[in-house]
């Protein structure tokens, strides 16, 4: 099945072959909400650091639910030919849970680990990021997921060059980058609602020219653009 829903008059890109469980009821947001808003921080790796500097100070995170799996992912950010840009990797198809799907590099907390100690330590194992090479800028808000009962916090990170995009174990098929303007592109984000009220969901879908993000990654990319091109930020 095609992985894409069409928004009117714009043909999305060609976007990857992860399984996208739709179910039958799917309505899609027939405009792009970022297209009015000054996307110039998406351009502009200082400025975006500095709105997430501001955000991560305000932010008061939510401890985990009872039960769920404490885990963290390092959302790393580096000034490259056009702006920000971020690193994603694509899951194993090995794995138990979200095999093949895109996810930036992070895992489950340790005992005795913080969430900034665990994001770090999962981006060295999987993509040999040095934790020397990591600025830590702070956190965003967590996310749950409902397949692996995790509450990830998304620790977001100012890498001072670009990093060698290499996969160093089993668990990633593949790193790549992308630029944060290419994700507010009309051919490249879509908002679907799926299932009806009460129980209606916002999925955030960015189509690239080879992989699709969606589900939890695609949340925090959602989060990230706000926390860039919102006023509140600036």
């Amino acid at each position: 099945m095609d992985g894409r829903r069409k928004r009117k008059f714009v043909m999305l890109r060609a976007g990857g072959n992860q399984v996208i469980p739709r179910p039958a009821s799917v309505w899609v947001r027939p405009t792009n909400p970022f297209a009015k808003l000054d996307h110039s921080p998406l351009t502009n790796t200082a400025e975006l650091i500095a709105r997430l500097q501001r955000f991560t100070e305000r932010l008061e995170q939510a401890p985990p639910p009872p039960g769920s799996r404490a885990s963290a992912v390092l959302v790393p950010i580096f000034d490259g030919a056009r702006g920000p840009e971020v690193v994603l990797t694509r899951r194993s198809q090995q794995l138990t849970n979200h095999k093949g799907e895109v996810s930036f590099p992070g895992g489950r907390v340790d005992t005795g680990e913080s969430f900034v100690e665990a994001a770090i330590r999962e981006a060295n194992e999987e993509i040999n990021l040095h934790p020397s090479h990591v600025r830590v800028i702070g956190e965003m808000s967590a996310l749950s997921t409902y397949v692996s009962n995790s509450h990830i916090v998304p620790v977001v990170a100012h890498l001072e060059q670009p990093p060698a995009l290499t996969a160093v174990n089993g668990e990633v098929d593949r790193v790549f980058s992308v630029s944060l303007i290419d994700l507010v592109r009309d051919d490249t984000y879509v908002e679907e609602h799926w299932g009806s009220p009460p129980n209606q969901y916002q999925i955030h879908f960015f189509h690239l020219d080879d992989e699709t993000v969606w589900g939890v990654t695609g949340k925090m990319l959602h989060q990230l653009i706000n926390i860039a091109v919102l006023k509140e930020w600036a």
